[in-house]
């Protein structure tokens, strides 16, 4: 039953007519994962919270950064170096007291993504790498777990709903993951700001649909929103047998590309034997003034017309934020220098 208070707090849904007490029963007893609180992360958690999701999980490792303010609103200046998802669960506790909030400071693996899946009802991502995708979308067809997609890319973002009474999965729209070139994240090529808020609410939307049990669900389509025309598009696709995932894959970084085992180089070993190394920052020049490891800095969009600046004497660690950036830029120093040696910083140097 529905506290006095809470019937206050939800005084909005309880009248409307396709939710009423029923529906709010339905949101208070639900059981939601967002993974990532980060930019689709922020309004979905926003909105399941005000909606009155009981339980609401998240997920996340990171800290918020100040290049996060321009589209993660539930953040301010004074939260820069704190947990996002600590930050996260205390402000909406402010907004909401009558929602539990489950947090984990951890990153989404193949250790933890199955036994956590379990625990709830409906799973969110809010992720910005396929990695993540790929196994978010694993571990939800093997915990049998209706999954809420959302993507977003410089002015444009998808949305689409996977697993849901056995509609079909992400591997059915997206079977193989795209080459590392070809997938830049919003730290390489930006995003408009308000991009986030509109994916992130139709997420939250979807999700509030599938608990009422109104509406109709994005199933076996994928809707596809661009910001500067305004233009809606909807692209239909079958269920497959790339949904029939009995495991889950043993390294997701690997599986799409994003770290080869050959050329990987852990930060320890290079900071151990550095008289071996030439280091070589591909980041942008004011992320290396802000921090880095030494080396020279050559920003991977310049890299092609500065090769000949490259000392290769000894083999070379290529570094970015992350170790997608220097992934790129060693695909291009391999094409254009056959003999020389250069290692891929693991993880990147934060």
């Amino acid at each position: 039953m529905l506290t006095s208070e809470e019937k206050k707090q939800y005084n909005r849904h309880l009248i409307l007519d396709k939710i009423g007490e029923k529906g709010q029963l339905k949101l208070k007893k639900a059981k939601v994962l967002v993974i990532g609180a980060g930019g689709l992360g922020c309004p979905v958690l926003q909105y399941l919270t005000a909606a009155g999701v009981g339980t609401i999980g998240i997920i996340d490792d990171d800290v918020v950064d100040q290049s996060n303010l321009q589209r993660q609103i539930l953040y301010t200046i004074d939260d820069i170096g704190f947990s996002k998802a600590v930050t996260a669960s205390k402000r909406l506790s402010k907004l909401n007291p009558f929602v539990k909030f489950d947090v984990y400071q951890e990153k989404l693996t193949r250790e933890n993504a199955i036994s956590l899946f379990e625990k709830f009802d409906i799973i969110v991502d809010g992720s910005d790498n396929f990695s993540t995708r790929y196994l978010t979308n694993d571990a939800s067809i093997i915990t049998k777990k209706p999954l809420v997609y959302g993507a977003i890319f410089k002015f444009e973002g998808q949305v689409s709903v996977f697993n849901y009474k056995e509609s079909a999965s992400y591997r059915c729209l997206y079977p193989t993951p795209p080459k590392p070139n070809e997938s830049p994240n919003c730290s390489e090529i930006g995003v408009l700001g308000v991009l986030p808020g509109i994916i992130g609410s139709f997420q939250a939307n979807e999700v509030i649909k599938m608990i009422c049990e109104i509406g109709e669900v994005l199933t076996n389509k994928v809707l596809i929103y661009d910001t500067l025309t305004m233009r809606q598009l909807k692209l239909k696709f079958e269920k497959s047998e790339n949904a029939n995932i009995t495991k889950l894959e043993e390294d997701y970084d690997f599986f799409c590309g994003i770290k080869s085992i050959e050329n990987e180089i852990n930060l320890d070993e290079v900071e151990n034997n550095l008289e071996n190394y030439n280091l070589l920052d591909v980041r942008e020049e004011y992320e290396h003034e802000d921090y880095n490891i030494g080396g020279k800095n050559i920003p991977l969009s310049e890299l092609d017309d500065r090769l000949d600046e490259i000392d290769t004497q000894k083999p070379t660690v290529v570094y970015c934020a992350s170790g997608i950036r220097s992934k790129k830029a060693i695909d291009i120093l391999g094409k254009n220098d056959k003999k020389s040696t250069f290692y891929n910083l693991k993880n990147g140097c934060f």
